[in-house]
């Protein structure tokens, strides 16, 4: 490489680390608290070379340096380094810049045993996809496995690299896409060894733990934002909280029979109990109002020792539902806020009139019987198409200014292709807010004169907020009245964040606080952080929660109650609206078995967790632990 590129390329690792993601000397080279709670550590502080050392050497080489928080390969003498530990099974996040035409890579589970250069472990390929020498491109494992696309950024710009590497499953990611997974020592991985160019070579990938190796190819390279966590195969990371309530859910109305609902289906088929929103209608009646996902809402009066539910409206026959796509429904349900009195309550749901369509709709209750809605009457207020069954939010309640907010996944498939998060021109990928109580020319709702996109060319005037990939549940606290939503994530994170006027929560140019895809952003000040996330290990899917107002347990006043659907995990999440900060993180001992699928509050602000059943008792409360006599 010619000097004067050399040099232009630093010159450019400096540029592109004052602009880019973690600009402040707090992100850069350090862990979030979610991270450190979850048991990621840094293998690089961004300003020694301290645990990394060269190859079968006790010191590293002068050719690596560490350039402006980046642990750079800027000249000769440089080799390649490995880190001070040696590592089994881990999960390893970094990010790499390359220089034009430059090559490198990150081996793993490499011996000092080896003869010459580090070739006892496999290869993970770093280079400039554009203008380097190698067919084999960067993410790639060398020789084994490799990409359907290319996500990489270009030369120059940073890349986000993580990799899992562990007996019960392997993966690499590129800038938050899924490049493969693999399983080190299977079938599979023996016949791609054996047919690789390394077959001959003793030893070549047979290792289970070594050292992390960052390789010098004689081209110009940095890393940075090093970060690792051990992990134990067959067992959960641990858990990104900062203690545990004695606290557990507990069956609520146990002897509650649900009217109409029976586990035997038409067709033979175990029929399960799928309540999604769980609400009252603020009218003082102190009723327990629950929505199925099938389309039938039950209501019962507010009293554990309740027994029987009556139906309240059934709109079955309308509504879409599928076991194997279970992101359709009815979505969303909330009464007006003055139910009291107009009578009137809102649906969202999937339509059987049109393939793959979302409605919301008014409906009002019967003038004859509180407990029994109008079964002939409903307005269609607004009809969104949808490009895929899944994704489709759904969440709809009213603020503390009347007007009914509505959350829009961004129309699923993966990684938002239609790019519907970041374009004003669809509703999709967004938060909703629109005024029932009014009507526009040819619509059933007006646009608020003060939502934030209104009269701007190319913007819908509906949209409150965007950047959304799925929120799966959006709600309000009737303390503060703070917009709170659990965003579902794609492949790396989940993520909570408080919906305000005109924000952007960054999807698809980011997932939780980090870049996605190869048009990903750096932290922007137009972009609105999570307060909140946890990565893949800890759970898969979030379950957006409620703030619990209740004086009932008051170690959970206040705080935000949400869970994982996947992991089954519960937590408490204390918030600091002033300083903008998370104050707690407080795990609920649960078993992995109760998968939250919503979370709900009755009149007096209790909070309760909805799941999915075949034996009808699907609504959980919390209860402190008792501790029986003799115990520590």
């Amino acid at each position: 490489m010619r000097r004067n590129t050399v040099a232009s390329w630093v010159t450019a690792i400096l540029l592109v680390a004052t602009l880019s993601s973690y600009s402040s000397a707090e992100g850069l080279n350090s862990l979030s608290s979610s991270e450190s709670k979850a048991g990621w550590k840094l293998l690089f502080d961004g300003k020694t070379t301290g645990g990394w050392r060269n190859y079968k050497k006790d010191t590293i080489g002068k050719g690596w340096s560490v350039v402006d928080g980046a642990l750079t390969r800027t000249g000769g003498g440089a080799g390649d380094i490995i880190t001070a530990e040696q590592y089994e099974d881990f999960e390893l996040s970094l990010e790499y810049n390359i220089s034009p035409g430059g090559n490198s890579g990150i081996m793993f589970h490499v011996l000092e045993n080896a003869r010459g250069a580090p070739w006892s472990g496999a290869e993970i390929q770093v280079q400039d996809n554009v203008d380097g020498h190698d067919p084999q491109k960067s993410g790639w494992l060398y020789q084994l496995y490799k990409a359907s696309e290319d996500a990489t950024r270009p030369a120059g710009e940073w890349n986000h690299l993580h990799i899992r590497i562990s007996k019960d499953g392997s993966s690499v990611h590129m800038n938050g896409i899924r490049y493969y997974k693999f399983t080190i020592g299977n079938a599979d991985w023996k016949s791609r060894v054996a047919k690789s160019k390394f077959a001959d070579t003793p030893g070549w990938a047979e290792a289970t733990k070594g050292h992390i190796v960052l390789q010098d190819h004689g081209n110009q390279v940095a890393y940075r934002n090093i970060k690792i966590r051990e992990l134990t195969p067959g067992k959960p990371v641990v858990d990104p909280i900062d203690r545990k309530l004695a606290l557990r859910p507990a069956i609520a109305f146990p002897n509650l029979e649900w009217d109409g609902w029976s586990t035997d289906s038409d067709d033979g088929r175990v029929r399960s109990f799928r309540p999604i929103v769980l609400t009252h209608a603020n009218d003082g009646s102190d009723r327990v109002f629950v929505a199925t996902q099938r389309g039938v809402i039950h209501v019962f009066p507010n009293d554990q020792k309740a027994k029987r539910s009556n139906v309240f409206l059934d709109i079955e026959s309308k509504v879409v539902y599928k076991d194997r796509q279970n992101e359709e429904g009815l979505l969303g349900f909330t009464f007006h806020p003055n139910f009291k009195e107009n009578g009137q309550f809102f649906i969202y749901y999937t339509t059987r009139d049109r393939p793959q369509t979302s409605v919301i709709s008014r409906f009002r209750v019967s003038k004859d019987d509180s407990n029994k809605a109008d079964a002939k009457f409903e307005e269609e207020i607004l009809r969104i198409a949808q490009p895929y069954w899944n994704h489709n939010g759904g969440t709809i309640e009213f603020g503390p200014d009347g007007k009914l907010y509505v959350a829009l996944g961004d129309g699923g498939a993966g990684n938002d292709p239609h790019g519907n998060g970041q374009n004003l021109s669809k509703l999709l990928g967004s938060v909703l807010r629109i005024d029932v109580d009014k009507k526009d020319a040819g619509k059933n709702y007006s646009i608020p004169e003060d939502n934030p996109f209104v009269g701007q060319p190319g913007a819908l005037g509906e949209i409150w907020a965007y950047g959304i990939r799925n929120i799966w549940r959006l709600s309000f606290d009737a303390e503060t009245g703070l917009l709170w939503a659990g965003d579902v994530g794609q492949n790396l994170w989940e993520e909570i964040n408080i919906i305000t006027r005109g924000g952007n929560y960054g999807w698809n140019l980011r997932e939780g606080a980090h870049p996605f895809g190869r048009k990903g952003s750096s932290p922007r000040e137009d972009l609105i952080e999570p307060i909140w996330e946890y990565d893949h290990e800890v759970g898969r899917s979030i379950t957006g929660g409620v703030v619990c107002q209740s004086d009932r347990i008051p170690e959970l006043k206040g705080a935000y109650v949400y869970g994982d659907y996947i992991s089954g995990r519960l937590w408490a999440l204390r918030y600091d609206a002033a300083a903008n900060k998370v104050i707690s993180n407080e795990g609920i001992p649960s078993s992995s078995a109760l998968q939250p699928i919503s979370f709900g509050s009755d009149q007096h602000g209790d909070a309760y967790m909805l799941v999915v059943t075949t034996n009808g008792r699907g609504i959980y409360r919390f209860e402190r632990i008792v501790k029986s006599a003799g115990t520590r």
